[in-house]
């Protein structure tokens, strides 16, 4: 299993191919591809690169599914006794963002293709068993 953690809008996420993410907005328009490479750490079968503080010639590539705006959060304050109340909302601004490749100086390690063909090999599996 291949993985990557990058760093995205302050924070860091561990990401897979073959998956969507939600992070902070990027500014990127739907179905337009992304190239992060701020990458924090990679792991490719059982071998970890780990960067200082970035890992040099990585990066991730994604396609963006949609923006949107993620769920309210209220913030209410209030002091007792005094008659003071402030009730503020706020709607964060997020990236589906879908994971297609992670690469490693120019090799890539891990793509989406792959891992859809495997999953394609597993269900194929149980129906030949039942056939027989």
């Amino acid at each position: 299993m291949t993985y990557a953690i990058i760093e995205t809008g302050g924070k860091q996420v561990r990401v897979e191919p073959g998956r969507f993410y939600d992070i902070e907005l990027l500014t990127a328009e739907a179905d337009e591809k992304v190239t992060i490479d701020s990458v924090l750490l990679v792991q490719h079968d059982g071998e970890v690169t780990i960067g200082q503080p970035l890992v040099t010639g990585a990066s991730v590539e994604g396609t963006v599914l949609k923006n949107f705006r993620g769920r309210k959060v209220l913030v209410y304050k209030m002091k007792p006794k005094k008659k003071t109340r402030k009730k503020r909302g706020h709607r964060q601004e997020i990236t589906r963002l879908f994971i297609d490749s992670i690469t490693l100086n120019g090799t890539v390690l891990s793509a989406q293709e792959a891992a859809t063909a495997e999953t394609a090999v597993v269900e194929d599996s149980p129906a030949e068993a039942t056939a027989e």
